[in-house]
Formats: C-alpha cells, structure tokens, sequence
C-alpha cells in the first residue's frame, strides 16, 4: 500500500483483509467541500473488485476461522480495533469535516467519539446476547443457538460515514459474519483509514474488505450471489435499486 502520512492519497484497495492493486486505474478525487479543491484520491473499485472481495469472503466465511470463533473471541478483536480507534478520534474527526463539511464540533462529538460510542455499545450488546439459549420444547428441552448469517455487503451514505458504518461492521464482525463494505465515493478516505486499523488488529484472511465506488459498485455488491445480507443507508439508489428480501433500509 502507497499513502501519505495524514490518509489523504491511497494507491490500492483493502480486499480481504491486506492491500491489493484495483482491477481498474479508475480514481476517485475527494473535494473539499469548504474549499472546493481537491483534499485526497483513492482507487475506485469496480465491479471485479468486488468479485474478488466476495469470493474472499465467502472462502472465510464457509472454511475459515472467523466463524467458528467464539463470540467472547470474536469481541476481543473488536476490543483492540477501538483501542486503536480511541487513538485516532480527533485525527478522525478532522478528516471527516476536511471530507464532508460537518463544523469541527459535530465531526468529534457527532461523528468520531460517535462512532466510537458505537463499537462500544455493539460490544456492550455482544456480551448480553444470548447466543446459546435452552427452552422447552413439547418433547423435552432444546437448545437453541445463534448463528452467523454469512457474507454481509454494507453500503454507507457519506453524510456520518464512521457513525453509520459502525452499527453495521461491528455487529457483523461479533456475530461472525464476513463484510465488504462499500462506502460513498464522496468520502473514501474515513473508511481506507479505518481499514489501516483493521489492519493493525489482524483478522483473519478475508473477514473485511473495503471497497470505495459509486453505484456501479453498490448494485453488484446488492446483486451478487454470494452475499448473503445487505445492510444499507441511504435511498434504494444508493444500494443499485436492487430489491432482495436481506435487505435493511434505514433513511436517515
């Protein structure tokens, strides 16, 4: 991976968990909103990308460790991934207002210490859950245990990109699912940064890629055989117009 010291420039893509060389030389440019001028730029993912970033997941998800992890496990990677966070807030904070525009004020409450509040409670929620439970059943007593659902494919709007990409990655990780995330092609940057601290935690082999790109992008990723669940925010366009009966909408 090629970047500059403040996360502003990216050469490669973070498919299944380590650095790789896009499929395309296609570039997204970030624009300041402030300034109008150009802050960063990133590789755009095209739809090959996102093949390679499925395929990865679903090899993890069906043969891999990540799953067959216990949860207690599971969060203890998420526990170093917001220590590592915690590092970072106000860097955070002040690249997503440089991004996308919000006053400096609501990037670190509203946006970064957000975000982290939100890997917290997703843990808080984690540790509650009652992933292995025994009921009676009409022919004697049963159990009942929780499973992860598979491949999740996250699209994330780039008005809170960090606050609203936490409710999907942090409960997909604890559960054990695999993710590919897409976030909005106005603000890469948050996210590729958030991949370096994914990075720095060493999930296993193809549990998260993250994949910048527009509609394109989102529509395959909706479409693809081998996801099993979207979670997306934004309007039904920002998730290809796909209709699929895995799929959460939440219009913020």
């Amino acid at each position: 991976m090629t970047q500059s010291l403040d996360h502003r420039s990216y050469d490669d893509l973070f498919i299944a968990g380590r650095w790789q060389r896009p499929a395309s030389d296609r570039r997204l440019a970030v624009i300041s909103p402030h300034t109008e001028e150009p802050i960063g730029e990133v590789p755009e993912a095209v739809p090959e990308d996102v093949d390679k970033a499925v395929a990865a997941a679903r090899q993890a998800f069906d043969h891999g460790p990540w799953p067959r992890l216990s949860p207690a496990e599971r969060m203890a990677k998420v526990e170093q991934l917001a220590a590592v966070y915690a590092r970072h807030v106000e860097e955070m904070a002040d690249l997503i207002t440089d991004e996308m525009g919000s006053p400096r004020r609501f990037s670190r409450q509203g946006q970064a210490n957000g975000a982290a509040a939100m890997m917290h409670l997703g843990l808080a929620v984690g540790r509650e859950f009652p992933w292995l439970e025994r009921r009676q059943g009409v022919l004697g007593e049963v159990q009942l245990r929780r499973a992860p659902v598979g491949v999740v494919g996250a699209i994330v709007p780039w008005n809170v990109p960090q606050f609203v990409i936490m409710p999907k990655l942090i409960p997909a990780l604890i559960a054990g699912c695999t993710i590919v995330v897409k976030p909005a092609p106005e603000t890469p940057l948050d996210a590729l940064w958030l991949a370096e601290m994914l990075e720095e935690i060493e999930l296993p082999e193809g549990v998260v890629s993250i994949l910048p790109g527009g509609r394109d992008v989102g529509e395959h990723l909706v479409r693809h055989p081998g996801v099993d669940k979207i979670a997306f925010t934004g309007s039904s366009a920002a998730a290809g117009g796909s209709r699929r009966s895995a799929v959460s909408n939440s219009n913020g």
